[in-house]
């Protein structure tokens, strides 16, 4: 096929001889653009692909002239072809986010390759791997002079007024002037001068580590008007009216003749309900509706409103007679006719209440539990399809003549000046215990915060603290967190999100001493803090703190968890964040991150709630990462080409289904011939593996690639591997399944085994690789050497009903391949990979156990593949539940691990040792996985969509249980798999049955 190149210049040759060709101009400065398969316009500036790689709906190219610079326009389809969204999409949105947030990494990526360009491999190496900028809460920060303590409470990006003390001499207290300017929102460089006429000096001032004297000195802070950042501007704090909006019309309602139409509306931080919902008169009608009483008021002043509150929309119709109907989940579906639902932010990004008309088009998908028929945890973008959406036209009135904003958080902690005012008395009671200078201020907070005090509080509220994030707190138990709260700062740091559940938010004092106390609490743990990007927890200044701990993190600990990270990327209701910026810059710094960074993006580009945010971030990161771009695109090219063999297959099968030895003669054929052509085989060699970029695959072993005989016809691709030493290497090529739900059990597989590790113990677990490319496509890693369960059985017998029961075949397979010492360590990693796989399935509440969804290695190894069955959703036929154990423990399991020797034995005693160990070692993380399924809620997963579904793990884990209970509980649940391991045979012999009829 043509290169795009040869086009324009077949046209001018023809050109040449029309009348009109001198005004065509220059070849240079035109380009082609056709209508792609997406149905979208795309240019074709980058002329070295082929026409059959750009794959036009039609053949019709069309000539256009370029408006800027070629190698820009060059840089841009690249970028636009490789995320696979047009950035000319981009380029129509009317959003002004979306204009800035694209100014603002334009400018980042730009000094960044600029400075990349410049460095030596030394500065790259410290650009990448940066220390920490903070300085540990505590610690005062001078430039050099020893004796100078900055002592500072209120810092504006204006003129302010400082009181520095001496602690030498607290005599020689003075004011300084200072201007400041603000690096990080918690690094301020400042430019002093003593108003006594002492030289002037730079220092750098930590935001919020309080020093304070023995004396009433440090009260003397001056507070001048904030002029420059909130000038002709109303603080939201300053307005008392009571929130409300105004519903002008809906349009598409799409509900029954003569239906009662309603609005909800609810006030949401997080999934905390900020008041009462409001809900609209009724309306009749079947599609267009508007409302007699129009305005809907909240109880809650708008001073009270959080930064991040989410104002929540259902639409629904009220049946008047209720047909009986099927049980759901939520009674309000068979009470509601159709709840369209759409979310929208109060404030917009840059912390103006927003005013005016808005249209939300709705999205009429919902989930199995609406709290009050709402969904706060549903994106906060409307619903792109707006030709057939639910339209809710609303107004948002104007409460002052000037823009009402949201205070910055220097205006936040002045709420704390009373406090620390009250406090200072204190000092004069408590100046007896002669404390250290630093921890005066904190012990005053401190006693203030134990209002309640006494020995049984603090019992009860470490009680608390060990409770798993999915427990809920009473009222009662929230104000003595709150109380309490410098004793949680003191003795628990890692309950920040227990507290933080505590809090009031709609109080603003309360919100303002939250944000205050977050500047003084101790870092947590990356691990820990991974709760708090949570949905439950959308305060900026939380987030921010958050992924100030995730700073910590290794790269490779950040490979660990890149999955979540993405995920909860759709719970920040605006495009420039700390979490984007953190994994931008930590992705522009490792190749790898990037590499992962990319696909787990790419993969979701398609979904309508995160296109427009993950292409934004896609882009940033190709501007960033220039070099990266080349390496990208030929993958895409190649998943492309794949998936362009796998619709051949589906054709041909789909034709030849009547004669299915015929079928698969001439679809293998088909398939090799086009493999073997130049397009194909150039395409799908020397790429680096998308499932390992540090693994080059060279060149396609076409004779050994093969289609598997399943619904989706999965294609089995060989490589060769010249890094390798020549061994081959197999990928399976998935298109039409969804591979998200595999390859968060995998992730979390992989996870329990560096937790084993990390405690010494060793499963030999086979996590291989699994990664998402697309829409319900993907890629899965071949393991060596392996073979089913199901194949090993019936290789070994001749009647498939009776392979299931032949408890010798597995252990005669292992010697087949093994012998002497080789045996003995076969069985070995048998016994442990066995225990591991036991443990985890049981935790994960892993289903669909066949035989063929079982392997083993020639060295022994076990593992389990296939993984569409979670959290206790187990198959079921006719109602019956096919599968009755825990997890698959059966006798010839059993038989090769007790090395083929019957009766009870020590190996088989060492083998439920095993299990326990790793059971428990997996109960010391139970928080940990609960927070990582928590973050994957809104991944759209079909077995992970509710709280309820994530039950199943801290169920399972026995949390809440003491290590004895839990054990005993484990316990039962291995002898249960061991006793009722039959009827997993049963099943298996079914299984073998039809697999044997099928061929």
């Amino acid at each position: 096929m043509e290169l795009i190149k040869t086009f324009p210049e077949l046209l001018w040759k023809q050109a040449q001889t029309l009348p009109l060709f001198s005004a065509l101009g220059e070849m240079e400065s035109h380009m082609f653009e056709c209508v792609n398969q997406a149905a979208v316009h795309e240019e074709l500036e980058d002329e070295t692909r082929r026409l059959c790689d750009v794959r036009p709906f039609l053949p019709v190219l069309k000539l256009v002239t370029r408006n800027c610079g070629r190698a820009e326009r060059l840089l841009d389809s690249k970028i636009g072809v490789l995320i696979g969204k047009g950035l000319h999409e981009l380029d129509a949105i009317n959003d002004q986010e979306v204009k800035d947030f694209r100014s603002k990494m334009f400018r980042i990526s730009e000094e960044r390759m600029q400075r990349v360009q410049m460095m030596t491999c030394a500065e790259w190496l410290q650009a990448c791997f940066s220390p920490q900028l903070e300085p540990t809460a505590g610690t005062a920060i001078t430039d050099g002079v020893n004796d100078r303590l900055l002592v500072m409470f209120i810092v504006s990006r204006c003129h302010v007024m400082l009181f520095v003390l001496l602690t030498a001499d607290p005599r020689k207290s003075t004011w300084l002037d200072i201007r400041m300017t603000c690096l990080t929102p918690h690094i301020v460089v400042s430019e002093c001068r003593e108003l006594v006429g002492v030289k002037r000096q730079r220092v750098v001032v930590h935001i919020f580590t309080l020093h304070y004297a023995n004396t009433a000195h440090w009260l003397q802070i001056s507070l001048p008007p904030l002029t420059l950042s909130l000038q002709h501007t109303t603080c939201v704090w300053d307005v008392s009216n009571s929130f409300k909006i105004v519903l002008v019309n809906a349009s598409k309602v799409n509900a029954e003749e003569n239906a009662k139409v309603q609005v909800r509306a609810g006030l949401f931080h997080g999934t905390e309900l900020l008041c009462k919902p409001a809900v609209s008169t009724e309306s009749s009608g079947r599609s267009d509706h508007t409302w007699k009483e129009s305005t809907l008021e909240f109880d809650i002043s708008i001073c009270d409103l959080p930064r991040m509150t989410r104002l929540c929309f259902a639409i629904y119709a009220v049946m008047d007679k209720v047909k009986k109907q099927k049980s759901t989940k939520n009674p309000h579906i068979n009470k509601y006719q159709t709840i369209p639902w759409v979310n929208t932010m109060v404030f917009d990004y840059k912390g103006q209440l927003k005013t005016g008309d808005i249209n939300l088009h709705c999205w009429s998908s919902f989930p199995d539990e609406l709290e009050e028929m709402l969904n706060p945890i549903g994106t906060i973008q409307t619903n792109p399809y707006t030709e057939n959406a639910t339209a809710l036209y609303i107004n948002f009135p104007e409460y002052s003549s000037h823009p009402v904003v949201f205070p910055p958080f220097d205006k936040s902690l002045l709420l704390l000046v009373p406090l620390l005012i009250s406090l200072h008395f204190l000092s004069f009671i408590f100046s007896p215990l002669k404390l250290p200078l630093h921890n005066q201020p904190f012990f005053f907070l401190h006693h203030f915060s134990q209002g309640r005090g006494g020995k049984k509080f603090h019992i009860e509220l470490k009680e608390i603290m060990e409770r798993d994030p999915l427990s809920q707190l009473c009222e009662n138990e929230k104000d003595l967190i709150w109380t309490l709260r410098y004793d949680c700062r003191e003795n628990f740091p890692q309950s920040l999100p227990k507290l933080l559940l505590s809090v009031k938010w709609s109080k603003h004092e309360d919100m303002a001493q939250l944000q205050a106390l977050l500047q003084i609490w101790p870092k947590l743990s990356p691990r820990d803090a991974l709760e708090l990007l949570d949905f439950n927890y959308p305060d900026q200044y939380v987030r921010e703190y958050a992924v100030c701990c995730l700073r910590d993190m290794s790269d490779e600990e950040l490979s660990q968890y890149l999955l979540q990270l993405v995920q909860v990327l759709r719970y920040e209701p605006y495009y420039d964040c700390a979490l984007t910026h953190f994994l931008l810059e930590r992705a522009q710094g490792n190749r790898k991150i990037g590499h992962f960074l990319f696909w787990h993006l790419r993969s979701e580009i398609h979904m309508p709630a995160v296109s427009v945010q993950f292409a934004l971030i896609l882009e940033a990161y190709c501007r960033g990462s220039i070099p990266h771009i080349e390496v990208l695109k030929k993958q895409v090219e190649a998943l492309n080409k794949l998936k362009s063999v796998n619709e051949l297959i589906k054709l041909g099968t789909t034709k030849n289904a009547r004669s299915k030895t015929k079928e698969a003669m001439l679809t293998k054929e088909a398939m090799m011939t086009c493999l073997r052509q130049s397009g194909y085989s150039e395409t799908l060699s020397d790429l680096h593996s998308p499932l390992n970029p540090n693994v080059l695959l060279s060149g396609i072993n076409v004779e050994r690639c093969r289609y598997m005989d399943s619904k989706m016809k999965p294609l089995w691709i060989v490589y060769n591997n010249k890094l390798m030493g020549g061994d081959t290497l197999g990928i399976i090529f998935k298109n039409g399944d969804d591979l998200r739900q595999d390859m968060l059990t995998l992730q979390i597989l992989r996870l329990m085994d560096l937790l084993w590790k990390e405690a010494n113990l060793d499963l030999r677990i086979v996590p291989y690789g699994c990664l998402a490319t697309g829409d319900r496509a993907g890629l899965i890693e071949v393991v060596s050497s392996a073979d089913t369960i199901a194949n090993i059985q019936l290789t070994s017998s001749n009647v498939a009903a009776a392979a299931a029961f032949n408890k010798d075949a597995l252990l005669n397979w292992l010697k087949e391949r093994n012998s002497g010492d080789a045996l003995d360590r076969a069985i070995e990693e048998f016994t442990l990979s066995c225990a591991g796989y036991c443990v985890a399935t049981y935790v994960l509440g892993i289903g669909d156990r066949h035989s063929d969804n079982i392997m083993v290695r020639s060295t022994g190894q076990l593992f389990h593949i296939d993984f569409g069955h979670i959290l206790g959703n187990f198959k079921s036929k006719f109602g019956i539940k096919r599968e009755r154990v825990p997890f698959i423990l059966t006798h010839d399991f059993i038989h090769v691990i007790q090395q083929g020797k019957t009766g009870y034995t020590e190996k088989f005693g060492s083998f439920r040792q095993y299990c326990e160990e790793a059971y428990l070692i997996l109960r010391k993380n139970g928080n940990l996985f609960i927070t990582l399924f928590a973050l994957m809620l809104t991944a759209g997963l079909p077995e992970l969509t509710s709280v309820k579904d994530i039950q199943y793990l801290k169920d399972s884990l026995a949390l809440g249980k003491t290590d004895e209970e839990a054990l005993k509980q484990f316990r039962q649940k291995f002898d249960e798999a061991l006793r009722e391991s039959w009827t997993t045979k049963v099943n298996w012999m079914a299984h073998n049955v039809a697999k044997d009829n099928r061929s």
